[in-house]
């Protein structure tokens, strides 16, 4: 079985007419330790996901970047209550915002990206379940051994 790994790669040419546009991306690429490219893809990509959604916007953590509501708490949190809850959109909507004290709109907000970017909270959302689980068995066997 062969497994093709090819990488497609589009390059494009940027001219900066802005004075310290490109001054600030190479001060800023060297502070995350990224190259030039990789930074002005990630800007763009977060860029122009932010346009699309108003109201998210894009943090970084220890899982690294993720999409999150501007005042608000990451996407990947709310996104397990608007899923599991009953009824139609809009009343999981309006739940979801009364639980976790929201606007329906941030609520709309989440449930819109997370409509197109399915896959990447879903892994977000197994990565922090995963790390929950890991803490709990710590915590056990750490209640273990001090109780003896």
């Amino acid at each position: 079985m062969t497994i093709d790994y090819t990488v497609v790669v589009t390059v494009l040419s940027i001219r900066f007419k802005r004075p310290g546009v490109l001054e600030r991306l190479k001060r800023g690429a060297a502070q995350r330790a990224e190259s030039l490219s990789s930074a002005g893809e990630r800007l763009i990509d977060e860029g122009l996901r932010m346009d699309a959604y108003p109201g998210i916007v894009f943090r970084d953590g220890e899982t690294g970047r993720r999409a999150a509501l501007d005042t608000g708490p990451d996407v990947w949190e709310v996104v397990p209550l608007l899923r599991d809850l009953e009824g139609s959109l809009e009343e999981r909507i309006a739940e979801t915002a009364e639980q976790l004290w929201l606007t329906e709109r941030q609520v709309r907000a989440v449930s819109r990206y997370y409509a197109e970017f399915t896959d990447e909270i879903d892994s977000e959302i197994a990565e922090n379940d995963e790390a929950a689980a890991r803490e709990y068995a710590a915590w056990k066997n750490e209640r273990k051994l001090l109780t003896g």
